[in-house]
């Protein structure tokens, strides 16, 4: 499944029909809340402070400081989880109409990053994806989207896997040997209506390949990701990598192909 990113523009009235939608729209369930370093975690019935879920969730950000070289922002993370699915549509519709339906999605304003999911079977799935982008882009405001998606998908399995998405690499392989892994097409994406589960995919492959295939490849991804920081822009990643190995289009397939073969 798909997930949705989306960066709103704070205004006055944010949603169609003016401002009086605001006093109608379904509650957030913000009956208890809690603290964790950078998260702060709202529910409708407590949670346990030492739950492995959100122990995993707080772990994250140190992950993913320490794999792509950021530091670590104190900017809170607003995690929102609804106690059912239902209650999650009935939010989502009335508060963002605009967005598809999805299992959880996160959202950043000109002043607030938050996460919206519901407990569910994929909850953890659904919970470690969106926290990171939460962490990405309390550090890295200029994310490009396939970037962004394809480190969210890295991050979403859970620890101990090597950042290996099962689903992601059964799917890359049944496109057969026809599959031409294209950096420069991802780059062309700018909105995750855009975006099908075959390009979430790829940005995945292509992040998995860049961080565990060697050294080299490691350091020139976080290279790049750390000057994302900075106000000039560094251009396209594909001209950095295409550069650095004119054939790693075909190393991002074989590399997919060696992973199938240790999934068997």
């Amino acid at each position: 499944m798909t997930r949705a990113l989306l960066m709103l523009s704070v205004s006055a009235c944010l949603f169609v029909g003016g401002c009086a939608q605001w006093d109608s729209r379904p509650e957030l369930p913000v009956r208890h809340s809690m603290v964790l370093d950078q998260l702060v975690i709202f529910s409708q019935t407590p949670l346990p402070r030492n739950h492995r879920l959100l122990e995993e969730l707080r772990a994250l950000r140190t992950a993913v400081s320490t794999k792509l070289g950021l530091p670590i922002s104190d900017e809170p993370v607003h995690v929102y989880l609804f106690p059912s699915a239902e209650k999650f549509t009935e939010y989502m519709r009335a508060a963002h109409p605009e967005l598809p339906r999805r299992r959880a999605f996160f959202v950043e304003t000109d002043t607030r990053l938050s996460v919206y999911a519901y407990w569910g079977d994929r909850v953890a799935e659904d919970l470690r994806h969106e926290v990171v982008h939460g962490y990405l882009h309390s550090v890295v405001p200029n994310l490009p989207l396939w970037l962004d998606e394809g480190l969210a998908e890295y991050f979403e399995v859970p620890r101990g896997t090597m950042g290996i998405n099962r689903a992601h690499v059964e799917q890359l392989v049944q496109r057969g040997e026809n599959w031409q892994p294209d950096m420069k097409r991802l780059e062309a994406l700018h909105s995750t209506a855009e975006m099908k589960q075959a390009d979430y995919a790829e940005s995945w492959a292509w992040l998995h390949y860049l961080l565990e295939s060697t050294p080299q490849n490691r350091e020139l991804l976080r290279g790049y990701v750390q000057e994302l920081m900075q106000p000039e822009s560094p251009g396209a990643l594909s001209d950095r990598v295409y550069l650095s190995d004119p054939r790693c289009r075909q190393r991002v397939a074989e590399h997919v192909a060696v992973l199938r073969q240790s999934l068997q």
